[in-house]
Parts: structure tokens; sequence; C-alpha cells
């Protein structure tokens, strides 16, 4: 990357989406249940334990559920249901949230079942980094997405707009709005990791390294690249794994993440360095 070019990172998935960037990665399999998890139950029994019921057949395809039955049979929650209804509501408000808006691609009309293990025990779901895994997958879809898409076009005309000293978060009111906790130091040092961002098939490379005046630090000699090339032709197709131990190299990466994260010393005039 040539300096004076900027990119996503952590630090922006923090601040406008207010995201844990810190804990396990999301990932695990895509349709294999009963096979590839410990413990594992078949899909449609989970679906059923999940929320109460099974959909029609016709809004059914594979692994995934038409978004309309969702929409439709969860829409309205009455005044006096019970504890277990509401779980079964909040569950499906979840499985949407995360297949429409977080996690959406071209077939955002149907929801995958690969949320159900996140599902069973909702008190868990903050044990997870849901920031670097959306970030994760946000890179391989504006790469792979239709380039004259006018989304991606928009996005990319913003970032070249920006100069080399533009700090989008360092207006006053910035602070005002956001959560105090992606203001504390052990949070903020998250930002400045250089590690794999993990959605399951999906491996990115989070080269913050590269983009250090970002941050209002000084850019020296970053590290080699790394060519993942043949990571962005994976989607977890063609055969489900066990993620974890497939791309075990890659989770290494996230789990020893801290002993990653680059010290960046602010400046008033951020520049490349002498070298």
């Amino acid at each position: 990357m040539p300096f004076g070019e900027c990119t996503i990172t952590l630090q922006d998935v923090a601040y406008q989406l207010g995201l844990p960037i810190d804990g396990e990665a999301v990932s695990g399999c895509l349709t294999n249940f009963e096979n590839l998890m410990e413990n594992g139950r078949p899909a449609w029994q989970w679906f059923r334990e999940l929320f109460g019921e099974l959909p029609p057949h016709d809004k059914i395809k594979q692994m995934t559920v038409h978004y309309t039955w969702f929409h439709e049979r969860f829409r309205v929650l009455l005044a006096d249901a019970s504890e277990e209804t509401v779980r079964i509501y909040t569950r499906a408000y979840i499985l949407m949230l995360l297949s429409s808006q977080l996690f959406a691609d071209k077939n955002a009309n149907r929801v995958h079942f690969r949320w159900l293990p996140y599902l069973t025990s909702m008190d868990n779901l903050e044990r997870y980094s849901w920031g670097s895994a959306a970030l994760a997958w946000w890179a391989i879809y504006l790469l792979t997405n239709d380039a004259g898409d006018q989304r991606v076009v928009s996005a990319r005309l913003c970032l070249d707009r920006l100069l080399d000293r533009d700090e989008p978060y360092s207006a006053p009111d910035v602070a005002t709005i956001v959560h105090p906790e992606i203001l504390v130091e052990e949070h903020c040092r998250l930002w400045m990791e250089v590690t794999s961002l993990i959605y399951f098939a999906v491996i990115e490379w989070h080269q913050m390294d590269r983009v250090i005046p970002q941050f209002g630090g000084v850019q020296h000699l970053p590290q080699l690249a790394l060519n993942i090339d043949c990571l962005h032709a994976k989607d977890g197709r063609g055969g489900d794994r066990w993620f974890p131990r497939y791309y075990q190299e890659w989770y290494l990466h996230w789990d020893n993440r801290m002993d990653s994260v680059i010290p960046v010393d602010r400046v008033a005039d951020p520049g490349p360095s002498a070298e």
C-alpha cells in the first residue's frame, strides 16, 4: 500500500458499530454440525429447539430459511409473552440482524444456519470478536462485489478523498456519542494489531502497520505484506470443514494478537520516516 493511502481498520468498526473487537474468533462449520461439532445435533432439530417450530418446506432451501418467514413469524411480540417466548423472539431478531445486516451478501433474502451454535446461549455472545469478523467479511465482500456497484464506488471515493492528516474521530462531539468502553486504553490499543481477521472460511489480514498516519503516527517501513490471494479464493463451498482446525495457522495469529500490537507515538505532523 503506497504512502498516503488509507484503509478500513478495527478502529472504524469500533467507532461506527460499537462492536467488540476482542474475544474469540467467529467461526466453526457451516452445515454439518452433527458431524463436526462436539455434542453436535442435527441442524433442524436444533432449529426447532431454538425457535419453537419449523418453517414450511417452501421457505427452506438447503441450510437456509427465507427471510420473510422470520419477518412474518416474529414481527409482533405480545405484551404478556412468557420469558421463553421473549428468548425465542430475541434469537430470531439476532439471527436476522446477523444475516441481513452485519454479514449480508447478495443473497440477503435468506438466513443461514451457521449462527445456530451461537444462539444456544445468548449470554455467551459477548465472548466473540464480532468487530474483527465483520471487518474480515466486508474486506472480502468489497473485493468480490461488482466493482460498478454504487455502494462500493461511493465507499472508495470517500476513502480517496481523505488526506493523510485527516482523523475523522478527533472531533470533540464524536466522543460524546460513542460507548465509553471504546475509548478505554486496553480497548484502543487493539486497533494497532497486525493480525488475522477471521469469519468462518474468510481470512483477512489487518495491515494497520501500513497506515500508521491514520492513527496520528509517523509511517516507518512496514512488515512485508502477506500474500493471501489463495485465502481470498475460498468461501466455504466445496466441502464443509471445522475451520479452526483447517486454518489453524491463522487462528494462532489471532490467539497471539496481543503480541502484534504496534506502539504508535502521536505527532503533530504524521508522515513518512526518513527510511
